[in-house]
């Protein structure tokens, strides 16, 4: 699994998100904590509100707030909001790719990557992480 800036980056602002709840976090303070482009994290934020992972709320006193809580929320979901397929064959999903003749069976062992890549981005919580930094 490749993992891109913009991915690692949408879970590490989620994190700062999950942080700080229940207040809300305004862009420059999540892009200064972690060291994120303003410009680049803004798009990521609207991919993140677009997905149902956050709300924004405008105004002086606004900014971003989870929305949902943090232990019904998977490192997968953010993942799957910025950078959709979680593992793609030739940029298709690992499901369709195909082979013949003596690569046959490669076909099931891209398959089980995505799987095994599902197994853990799908049930690690932004709670669960948050609880690891706590205790860290």
């Amino acid at each position: 699994m490749y993992v891109s800036a913009r991915t690692d980056y949408a879970v590490r602002a989620m994190l700062s998100v999950t942080a700080e709840q229940p207040r809300l976090v305004k862009a420059a303070s999540l892009a200064a904590a972690q060291d994120i482009p303003l410009s680049f994290l803004q798009g990521i934020l609207l991919d993140l509100r677009r997905a149902g992972l956050l709300h924004s709320h405008r105004g002086v006193d606004g900014g971003y707030a989870l929305a949902r809580p943090a232990d019904q929320i998977t490192v997968g979901d953010v993942v799957r909001a910025v950078g959709g397929a979680l593992a793609t064959v030739r940029g298709l999903p690992t499901a369709i790719a195909t082979y013949h003749g003596a690569a046959t069976g490669l076909h099931d062992v891209w398959v089980a990557v995505e799987e095994a890549i599902e197994g853990v981005v799908d049930h690690k919580t932004l709670a669960e992480l948050s609880t690891l930094k706590e205790s860290a």
